[in-house]
């Protein structure tokens, strides 16, 4: 069984503790097969495990309780499941309908269910208050969010990777898109909703940022 495999379990072990095994392998397949889709090139298992790592780290730091780190890793999980790259939205929807169906059909508690939709929803506009006291909004938000203060090496790869997954589209009005959705992360008070990302990742965040929009720029 590869570690990925073996978190899901564990994350549904957590979460779901009642929930028929077999089905718990059945839907970490479909999962572990959504994020291998051969057109990812960012959203794929490696951002996966990133996330994950990211919101285990942050949870560690801020001594999240047990039912808010279930409902983060799940969240996780699911958040691009369903990617096909075409912008507006319809991505993040389709997964969060598909956490839903599936954590449903799992046994899962409508209330976390409902939670991990929401977290899901989240990652679509990265608009979470600064002042959101659901501390697995505030986590997941900054761990979707952590390749932005990744080391320089790997976040110019993702921003190759991000180009490659929209290869279909002309340089200039990428150029201009891409500078769309980035610069409103350098414009803000503060990139990050966490106290220790904040302190952590949010100066190699602007720095990473400002340099790509730079790129961009021509």
């Amino acid at each position: 069984m590869s570690g990925l495999q073996r978190r899901w379990v564990a994350d549904c072990a957590d979460a779901v503790p009642g929930a028929d095994r077999a089905a718990v392998d059945r839907l970490g397949a479909d999962l572990l097969g959504r994020w291998s889709e051969p057109h990812r090139r960012y959203h794929d298992l490696a951002h996966l495990a990133e996330v994950l790592a990211a919101a285990d780290l942050l949870a560690r730091r801020g001594r999240t309780r047990r039912a808010d780190r279930s409902a983060v890793a799940l969240a996780a999980w699911f958040h691009d499941a369903v990617y096909e790259g075409r912008g507006g939205g319809d991505d993040e929807r389709r997964s969060a309908d598909l956490a839903a169906r599936e954590l449903s059909a799992l046994g899962c508690a409508p209330d976390l269910v409902e939670r991990v939709v929401t977290l899901v929803l989240d990652t679509l506009d990265h608009e979470v208050e600064d002042a959101e006291p659901d501390v697995a909004r505030v986590t997941l938000h900054d761990a979707d969010l952590w390749i932005l203060a990744s080391p320089t090496a790997r976040f110019d790869e993702y921003c190759r990777q991000v180009r490659e997954e929209y290869a279909h589209v002309p340089a200039a009005e990428y150029a201009t898109a891409r500078s769309a959705v980035l610069r409103p992360f350098l414009v803000r008070p503060h990139v990050y909703r966490s106290a220790h990302a904040r302190r952590e990742w949010e100066p190699v965040a602007r720095e990473n940022l400002a340099r790509e929009l730079t790129r961009l720029a021509g």
